[in-house]
């Protein structure tokens, strides 16, 4: 596993993403932050730029740390970052029924269509790869951007919110940490676990979500939509993990790549019931004013998954590739 090596600059996608890559490249020029307004709010380039610009506050890129705070790129982070929270709010359902939401999120319907029974079904490996390079964007980072909201809530959901990341973080061994289980994963299936290295050819649903998960992040006004984030992320994780063991198994994948899967359905179906009793429960005791953001992480998750789920299984069923590039 090399999370330590360098991350380099990927190729732009456009204007607003070669500007960012300028900018952390040294250059100096003007910023197109009134482009950015009018960017495809979940177009190829305005995902990378804002993707980029969020990873100032994780790894970040080599002589770029004088930039995390640079007012000029925080104002070009702004910009993009309400014309993609605007595209989302206005496609999801809004409501404060978070009983009703929740409970949806449990329900499997038979047939699936999602990508874990299409993998489970029909999928080759060529196309579990595929899979597997997607989710690298946020599983070499897994449960980084949740770590944000602990200093924002406080008595009984700070305690149980910290109780699921000590988890993600492997109860204090390295070598458990979910971010080490999937670099193991993608080294058994030959491929290459550097952090972020497939940026280039992962196209924009699968960075939208990561990008989701920053922005809720790195607002503490949108606390609230972040536990809903993580909580939806919980409760639908274990019963894909247990499809995707079963096709690892019927494809002959390692032991490694289905240990990562198998960890998660025994340790989401204990959080599942940590998030939604202790961390939603006691946030809305604290904060009830805060159940409408909850709905919103909710929804906004499931949207953007859809979305994913959308180009996976139409580029397979086109018998196509899902990457910007076919891997080799």
């Amino acid at each position: 596993m090399t999370l330590a090596t360098p991350v380099r600059l990927p190729a732009a996608r456009g204007e607003l993403s070669a500007a960012v890559c300028n900018a952390l490249s040294g250059s100096t020029g003007a910023l197109p932050v009134t482009e950015a307004a009018r960017a495809d709010p979940h177009g190829e380039d305005l995902t990378l730029a804002l993707h980029l610009l969020y990873e100032l506050h994780y790894q970040g890129f080599p002589g770029a740390d004088d930039l995390e705070w640079d007012l000029g790129l925080l104002g070009l982070r702004a910009a993009m970052e309400q014309r993609f929270l605007d595209a989302v709010r206005t496609e999801t359902g809004h409501g404060t029924d978070i009983g009703a939401v929740l409970d949806e999120l449990l329900i499997e319907y038979v047939p699936g269509d999602g990508v874990s029974h299409y993998l489970r079904d029909h999928g080759h490996w060529d196309q579990m790869c595929e899979y597997f390079v997607h989710r690298s964007i946020y599983h070499l980072k897994e449960a980084d951007p949740h770590a944000w909201v602990i200093p924002r809530l406080r008595g009984r959901s700070k305690a149980a919110l910290v109780a699921v990341e000590f988890d993600e973080f492997g109860g204090g061994h390295p070598e458990r940490m979910h971010a080490k289980l999937y670099a193991n994963l993608l080294d058994e299936a030959g491929l290459r676990s550097d952090y972020l290295h497939y940026l280039d050819i992962v196209p924009a649903p699968a960075i939208a979500l990561v990008n989701l998960m920053s922005l809720f992040g790195l607002h503490r006004s949108l606390r609230g939509a972040l536990v809903g984030n993580l909580t939806a992320a919980e409760i639908t994780t274990a019963p894909s993990a247990r499809r995707m063991v079963t096709a690892l198994k019927r494809m002959g994948a390692g032991a490694a790549c289905q240990h990562f899967y198998a960890e998660h359905i025994e340790a989401d179906s204990v959080h599942e019931q940590v998030m939604r009793i202790d961390v939603v429960g006691g946030l809305l005791e604290d904060e009830p004013e805060l159940v409408g953001d909850v709905v919103f992480g909710v929804q906004a998750t499931e949207m953007l998954e859809a979305r994913l789920t959308t180009h996976l299984l139409t580029n397979w069923r086109n018998g196509q590739s899902s990457l910007r590039e076919p891997l080799t």
